[in-house]
């Protein structure tokens, strides 16, 4: 039996009315004053929970599905505290401790730890403590809460991470550190080396050969210092799931492998997120905060149930970028909104610079498309193929326009949005 808060001066109202109501029932009466009277005792005698002096530290922020640890502190400066401690957080917080079991005498202090597993991006915060101090007697108690804010920050997960070292390396080979030459309008000389049998003859370097009196050819090297716009779609298109998660998830991974690429490449990278309005603004931030300032800013960015307006997207770029870029768009391919809302406007930003428009496909579309045994399936069959061929006629469309479209699975958008970029760099049009 717990009783809380109030309840004692209840206890004791009680007790009165057992005794001055009910006299003939003695023996009765009598038993319940005596149980009133035990719980009326153990309740004065039960620490106050509200006494308690509440405090945290621990984790601020987390990736996406692993854990955080909080800690909190507990002082008491008033009577013995034995009971329970429950640390209340919302639901997408993942909380995986049961209430915990306290036992504080006078002028102590314990250390409360709650382990997190969120399930959803964004801040969760802690909602309040409610601590139930149970008497010596073990038959009624007190019960009060404490509002003690912390806030974990759920960050996108970074799960294309793993992508990084094998394109990495790629870039190195871009970068002149082996031997590899680059020929394009938007290289640099790095240096000369001697002529290998299977070398492009157009890359000799005919001066230094006849002082040298044998054939050495030049080496180039992507410019560095480019500007890399990437803007993500975050209307209603982006709110579909694909396969584990909505379009926007994987959208973002591929942002910030593509993010930590440039980075490395020397480039700068700047990040959008718009639908109608901009939801996240990050710009030229220092190689080092790239992807800090990146998962901060998208940590609380959401699917908007509402159309993309693609004209506030191309006047937003339009604004940030001085010099010749390249800007890739994170959206969805749906023939209506690319003919009747994309294409209309972007005329601007492809004069002026390179764009990628990169969409995450749903691979259910395939397995539709070859299932046939039966007349449902059948119709399935031929929904998936007239997607397909919409999509491949928009992917047309936006190609010849001079958009270069990447439309790949959840689980390959972010590597071939990578391996696009490096295309674009070793061809030169950076």
């Amino acid at each position: 039996m717990v009783v809380t808060g109030r309840a004692a001066l209840l206890a004791g109202l009680g007790v009165v009315f057992v005794a001055v109501l009910m006299p003939s029932w003695s023996g009765i009466g009598v038993v319940v004053a005596v149980v009133l009277l035990v719980c009326l005792v153990d309740l004065l005698l039960a620490g106050s929970p509200r006494r308690l002096q509440l405090s945290r530290e621990g984790d601020t922020a987390v990736r996406l599905g692993e854990q955080a640890v909080v800690t909190m502190l507990v002082a008491n400066p008033g009577r013995r505290v034995n009971g329970l401690l429950r640390d209340a957080w919302p639901p997408s917080a993942g909380v995986q401790d049961p209430p915990h079991k306290i036992d504080l005498p006078n002028g102590e202090r314990r250390r409360i730890v709650t382990h997190l597993v969120p399930t959803r991006r964004g801040d969760r915060h802690a909602h309040r403590v409610t601590v139930r101090s149970i008497g010596p007697l073990g038959f009624a108690g007190r019960q009060g809460s404490h509002r003690v804010p912390w806030t974990v920050r759920a960050l996108p997960p970074f799960k294309s991470r793993k992508h990084l070292p094998s394109r990495l390396a790629r870039l190195r080979e871009l970068d002149g550190r082996t031997a590899l030459l680059v020929r394009g309008q938007g290289t640099e000389f790095d240096s000369l080396r001697d002529y290998v049998p299977g070398d492009d003859v157009r890359s000799i370097d005919w001066r230094a050969t006849a002082r040298r009196g044998n054939v050495v050819l030049r080496t180039w090297r992507p410019e560095r210092d480019r500007q890399v716009a990437i803007v993500i779609d975050s209307g209603r298109m982006s709110a579909g799931r694909v396969g584990d998660a909505p379009r926007l998830d994987h959208a973002m991974d591929a942002a910030l492998l593509l993010a930590a690429l440039a980075t490395r490449a020397g480039d700068r990278v700047s990040l959008l997120a718009c639908d109608s309005e901009v939801r996240a603004d990050v710009r030229r931030p220092a190689p080092e905060d790239v992807l800090p300032s990146f998962v901060n800013a998208l940590a609380n960015v959401d699917a908007e149930l509402v159309q993309t307006d693609f004209r506030v997207v191309v006047s937003q770029v339009l604004e940030r970028l001085g010099q010749r870029s390249l800007v890739v768009l994170l959206t969805g391919l749906d023939p209506a909104v690319i003919e009747e809302s994309l294409l209309p406007v972007i005329g601007p930003l492809l004069r002026r610079h390179v764009v990628v428009l990169a969409s995450v496909a749903d691979p259910r579309l395939t397995e539709l498309e070859a299932a046939r045994s039966d007349v449902i399936e059948v119709y399935g069959a031929a929904s998936a193929a007239r997607t397909r061929l919409d999509r491949e006629r928009v992917t047309a469309v936006l190609t010849r326009a001079g958009v270069t479209v990447v439309d790949e699975n959840p689980d390959h958008i972010a590597p071939a949005l990578a391996d696009t970029y490096l295309a674009l760099k070793k061809a030169g049009r950076l």
